[in-house]
């Protein structure tokens, strides 16, 4: 048997896993921390004084998953052309 027919099986079934593992994240947990405030809401000026809110999140702290923002345009489309 040739040794690189196991190394390939084996990279597939990872990646599949890899992708399996983050739509079921994608379905659990559609939301994750804001990368820019951290999960605050919040960020400090940049005169170092007091806060405001953060643009990128609106002040929730959360942002949708790229996963699931592709999955919410992929069933727009869909019902928009099922109609």
């Amino acid at each position: 048997m040739d040794p690189v027919v196991p190394i390939a099986s084996t990279l597939i079934v990872i990646s599949l896993f890899i992708a399996v593992r983050y739509a079921a994240e994608c379905y659990i947990r559609p939301f994750r921390p804001c990368r820019a405030c951290q999960g605050k809401g919040r960020k400090p000026n940049r005169i170092g004084r007091g806060t405001h809110d953060c643009r990128h999140c609106r002040a929730t702290g959360l942002r949708l998953r790229l996963g699931r923002h592709i999955w919410n345009h992929a069933r727009a489309l869909h019902r928009d052309k099922t109609r």
